[in-house]
């Protein structure tokens, strides 16, 4: 093993990446105010963005299912990656070589991670993919190229390869570069054959890697090119520890920023097809790999769009029965986009590849133009297999299309559809239908099914859990509270602008804060060397310090939730100290009026005279505090 990553470089690598650099890999993030960022949260699912970033600080926190921690626990989360892994994969980004504490400089690849393995193989493979696609024998995948459209330059943009059709060329390059059979087979880049040995999963087609959000190669697709090819069509890596194809979107990496910026995604069939799309100037498409468009696919394309008001998710599909199917089956996760969610079918069933093919590039996008609600699509599709020559027919198809105008949330929208499906059905008392529908949505309310909501047809984000009393949400913490609130906001100045309130902070005790979690962050501070030693490496001393996951995600929290003041200068830091001290000074002059009442008469005289000496020092300090503020500490 190369043993423990030296701790001066594991510094070097929280310094040389930006938290924000690296989070926005994966989310969309928006001006949060007080110079955080926000966006909607990768951990839990939610249609507000409670997830906040803290580039200053180098951490973020979601309010809502309290993770939070620096750039390296985020990687770590994201990509569940072990500590060392997350330092490795960051470490190469940045360029920085790492050193390891048994073995000086790491000359080998032992110590690294599976999944970092994994990944380096995959990156090495598509190197080496992308080269083959020069060769002579790869001239059929060329043609193939060409025939759809595709030049050198569009091949290379996407990355697109061939692999030989040799039984090993890929694993003896990858052997050569280092990597083990085991960890060949783990990838999915090479199988077990009869002999024993490990041969290419991939032999003789046409290439395309599949990157995650990241950027980062973790699969393949494969097309057949020869007759004598007896495997399927298209075939993709198999589901392994980087690889899981209910969670990747092929494109993605590159629709991401467009994604974002225009509030748009573009969901197409296949590889060709984002690529045609690309060409064409139709840069937000995306396409699944081998699997249909499903819940956590929707989940990526949710935290690129966030709740914006103008966000949009386009699906073509071919005019045929396949196709249709698969817009129905998109139509059945439309409520839980944030997003409306549309259909355009190119004409003659053609497909965007086709598309641009026969029509050019404009044809590409004026096809995504000339979309149509997904929901109206569906309804035309119900009313289709009814004969609405008769009454019988025409109340059928009322009777299941109804249900589907009912879930639309957005009541302006759901009454349109509603009068749109009565003419649909050709009955002439649209009121009839439009209260058919409101009856059903009442209905579903009541049963708690289809909670209703103004605006963009979408449902209303449920309340997030209550986190555990530790963190808040229990009677060891009461935000109602002004003293809880009070020293909320001067441990939030502690950990975020130690100088405001250096060195007086450093003398309160564990005592003067109330609440239990406050009193534990406190105490971290205190043992990380205090406020007063508030410069580099501060906060994640702090954190560090922390005895439990639970006091450690209650700093990381105050260190990125805003401070509560337009102006945040010494004279506010002033008024929390006096107000958190104040306070404890009047609650010990309470037990000191307590204690004088329950002693006994007959107690010693010099008992008597320390307490009430004691009672009235305090008194005294306490005036001092009301009357000159920050001075009097």
């Amino acid at each position: 093993m190369a043993g423990r990553i030296n701790d001066d470089d594991v510094k070097a690598v929280r310094d040389a990446v930006p938290i924000d650099a690296v989070v926005s890999e994966y989310l969309q993030l928006r001006n949060a105010g007080g110079g955080n960022l926000k966006g909607l949260c990768p951990f839990h699912d939610e249609k507000s963005p409670s997830f906040q970033v803290s580039p200053s600080k180098g951490f973020y926190h979601c309010f809502g299912c309290q993770a939070g921690g620096d750039t390296l626990d985020f990687i770590m989360k994201i990509d569940h990656l072990s500590f060392s892994e997350a330092v490795e994969r960051l470490a190469g980004q940045a360029g920085i070589t790492l050193r390891y504490e048994e073995g000086g400089y790491t000359a080998g690849t032992s110590g690294r991670g599976e999944r970092i393995r994994l990944v380096e193989a995959h990156k090495a493979a598509a190197l080496f993919y992308a080269e083959q696609l020069g060769g002579a024998e790869a001239e059929i995948a060329r043609r193939f190229l060409a025939e759809r459209g595709f030049d050198q330059a569009a091949a290379q943009h996407f990355g697109v390869g061939y692999s030989p059709a040799g039984w090993d060329h890929l694993t003896r390059f990858l052997r050569g570069k280092g990597f083990t059979d085991k960890e060949l087979i783990l990838s999915g880049l090479a199988q077990d054959s009869r002999s024993g040995k490990p041969i290419d999963r991939f032999r003789g087609r046409l290439m395309w890697p599949i990157r995650d959000i990241s950027g980062e190669v973790v699969g393949f697709g494969a097309r057949k090119l020869r007759e004598d090819d007896n495997g399927p069509k298209y075939l993709n890596t198999p589901e392994t520890a980087i690889y899981k194809k209910s969670q990747v979107l092929y494109g993605i990496d590159l629709a991401k920023k467009e994604i974002a910026k225009t509030s748009r995604a573009v969901v197409v069939e296949g590889y060709t097809d984002v690529m045609a799309c690309h060409l064409a100037g139709v840069t937000t498409a995306i396409a699944t790999c081998g699997t249909a468009f499903g819940g956590d696919h929707i989940k990526i394309l949710r935290r690129l769009l966030m709740d914006n008001a103008t966000a949009e998710v386009i699906f073509t599909f071919d005019g045929d029965a396949a196709g249709q199917k698969a817009a129905l089956r998109a139509f059945e996760d439309d409520q839980k986009f944030a997003a409306e969610t549309s259909i355009t079918i190119a004409p003659g069933g053609m497909d965007p590849c086709d598309l641009r093919l026969a029509q050019g590039d404009a044809a590409v996008a004026g096809l995504v133009d000339a979309r149509t609600p997904l929901f109206e699509f569906a309804l035309r599709h119900i009313v289709a297999r009814h004969n609405l020559e008769n009454p019988a027919g025409r109340a059928a198809a009322l009777a299941e299309a109804a249900p589907v105008v009912a879930s639309i949330k957005d009541l302006s929208i759901q009454h349109e559809s509603a009068v749109q499906l009565a003419g649909m059905l050709g009955i002439l008392d649209e009121q009839f239908v439009v209260k058919r529908v409101a009856q059903l949505a009442r209905w579903a309310r009541e049963r708690g099914n289809q909670p209703q909501q103004q605006g963009r047809g979408r449902p209303q984000e449920p309340a997030p859990a209550a986190p555990p009393a530790a963190l808040g949400g229990g009677p060891a913490l009461n935000l109602r509270s002004p003293a809880h609130r009070t020293e909320r906001e001067l441990l939030k100045l502690a950990l975020q602008r130690p100088a405001l309130v250096s060195p007086a902070f450093d003398a309160y005790g564990t005592d003067e804060f109330t609440a239990p979690p406050y009193a534990a962050v406190r105490q971290a501070i205190q043992d990380a060397g205090g406020a007063a030693q508030g410069t580099e490496d501060y906060l994640v001393r702090v954190r560090e310090a922390a005895p439990n996951d639970t006091v450690r995600a209650m700093v990381t929290e105050l260190a990125v939730e805003a401070i509560h003041a337009k102006t945040v200068d010494e004279v506010y830091a002033g008024v929390q100290l006096v107000q958190v001290r104040l306070r404890a000074v009047d609650r010990r002059v309470l037990e000191i009026q307590g204690s004088m009442t329950r002693l006994s008469p007959q107690a010693p005289p010099e008992q008597h005279a320390a307490i009430q000496q004691e009672l009235w020092v305090l008194q005294q300090y306490g005036q001092r505090l009301r009357n000159r503020g920050a001075e009097g500490l």
